[in-house]
């Protein structure tokens, strides 16, 4: 089900996520609700507290880079897999783990941002271990636009946006978008609590 994208300035956005405990229908209802909105919203990734639910889940497309020709390298369980087997993606009470000492710069948005971008830097390759919708783990590594969208997705779960990485000359440059942001999002939440 299509769910609202929650934007900057909302609570659950700084929000620590909570464990999922148990393997049922009810991980499979968050799994498709974050696929069918990462999809309409036209994103590469959607973490779980972006449609406004407090749980460590996140999914990820890497088939809807923006370059479909630029590689995508990566293993899940030792294998190397066709990118339309292992697309989409959900992982449940992820972990991931740096790997190497490479760092790459690039530009960085967010659906909860919407029309804001910046430059991050970011490991160039990482280890995720993760469970399936079905309480199955498994171990993904991967490296470019993949690692760092693995790490962007993370962070929404430990209550870390793209901007939280951001140097002070880079908020600053951003900060007018960010401000307009900021009201369109407390005047939301205000009509809210009116209409409640």
């Amino acid at each position: 089900m299509l769910k609202r994208v929650t934007k900057f300035g909302e609570p659950i956005l700084k929000a620590k996520a909570e464990k999922i405990e148990t393997f049922d229908e009810s991980v499979e209802r968050l799994a498709k609700d974050l696929i069918d909105t990462m999809y309409e919203e036209n994103g590469l990734g959607l973490a779980a507290p972006q449609i406004d639910v407090q749980k460590r889940a996140f999914a990820i497309d890497m088939r809807r880079r923006a370059d479909p020709n630029s590689p995508c390298v990566f293993s899940l369980d030792g294998k190397r897999l066709p990118l339309d087997l292992a697309m989409p993606l959900v992982a449940i009470n992820p972990e991931v783990e740096e790997i190497g000492n490479y760092v790459e710069i690039s530009e960085e948005g967010c659906l909860s941002f919407p029309g804001i971008f910046a430059e991050v830097e970011r490991s160039a390759a990482v280890r995720l271990k993760y469970f399936d919708t079905a309480g199955v783990p498994h171990e993904l590594i991967c490296e470019g636009l993949f690692a760092r969208c693995v790490q962007h997705e993370n962070d929404h779960l430990d209550g870390i946006c793209f901007i939280d990485h951001l140097a002070p000359r880079q908020l600053f440059k951003i900060e007018p978008k960010l401000k307009k942001l900021r009201r369109q999002t407390r005047d939301f939440l205000k009509g809210k609590k009116v209409s409640e």
